[in-house]
């Protein structure tokens, strides 16, 4: 004999719907708290170090192994304040560059306000010296009195400016953003008389200038601006806005270099896109 059919199950009252509903909203909030936080304590730490790579057609054999430490997006400000430069530092100088690049974006607010939480800077120490070009952010913090105050640190600002090292040739340019104050980027003061011989490397802050550095024979470009995305949604935003987000790629002859930055906008806060300090080793393919 078949046993008699079981009686459908009642279905679930308004009260477990609710506990249910509250088990899962009470996870999902617990995983994004756990991930901003671990997101914050990445960012307040201080940067990793990054270590790569980057092989130039015209650079000679002496040059071979030259590592320039690139520095970008530091956002000193009410959060990211002396300590967090003094780390920076600390950590550039532990790789012993042969030269530092402070890539823009160094601070989120005037001289006034944050000259010595930027103090720090004049202990970078590298034997061909420490360069620095301007990020959008130091048109809205005084880019000319920020020039002044890293000079002073003695930092050696690129401002549409090139100085021929022993091997090779580093430029920079302005930020884009300078272009409202008649101070933008010029390719032409920079790069126009070179001897096209010798290899050059070019600190310009935001990728999308990579396209004007193509156009004037740069073999590499050191940029910053886009944080890695930083966070979900400024991924998308950066992956629309710049041709690359981070990492290396080349363009026609050109290798544009974009770090992630060791500092953090916005909310001190970093999720699939930590900071670091890129150390950038020139290769020859001579060597």
């Amino acid at each position: 004999v078949d046993p008699a059919p079981r009686a459908p199950a009642p279905p679930a009252g308004p009260s477990r719907r609710l506990f249910v509903s509250r088990v899962v909203g009470g996870a999902a909030a617990a995983a994004a708290v756990g991930t901003v936080g671990y997101g914050t304590y990445g960012v307040l730490r201080g940067p990793g170090v990054k270590r790569v790579t980057v092989p130039l057609a015209r650079l000679p054999r002496a040059a071979h192994g030259f590592r320039i430490a690139v520095v970008t997006d530091v956002h000193l400000g009410p959060v990211l304040g002396r300590g967090f430069a003094q780390k920076v530092v600390d950590t550039v100088n532990s790789t012993q560059p042969d030269l530092i690049a402070v890539v823009g974006d160094l601070v989120d607010g005037s001289v006034k306000d944050l000259g010595p939480a930027a103090a720090p800077l004049a202990q970078l120490r590298a034997r061909h010296g420490s360069f620095f070009v301007t990020g959008n952010h130091e048109y809205f913090s005084g880019a000319e009195q920020w020039v002044r105050e890293v000079r002073r640190l003695g930092l050696n600002p690129l401002e549409n400016a090139r100085t021929e090292l022993p091997h090779f040739d580093l430029a920079g340019v302005n930020d884009i953003a300078g272009e409202r104050e008649g101070e933008g980027p010029d390719y032409v003061k920079a790069l126009g008389d070179r001897d096209r011989g010798r290899a050059c490397v070019l600190l310009a802050h935001q990728p999308v200038q990579i396209h004007d550095a193509v156009d004037h024979g740069v073999d590499l470009q050191l940029s910053g601006h886009t944080h890695g995305g930083q966070l979900w949604p400024g991924n998308l935003v950066a992956g629309a806005a710049n041709p690359t987000v981070s990492g290396l790629e080349r363009y026609g002859d050109t290798q544009l270099y974009v770090s992630r930055g060791a500092g953090a906008w916005g909310p001190p806060t970093r999720v699939g896109a930590p900071s670091d300090i890129t150390v950038i080793e020139l290769a020859s393919r001579e060597a």
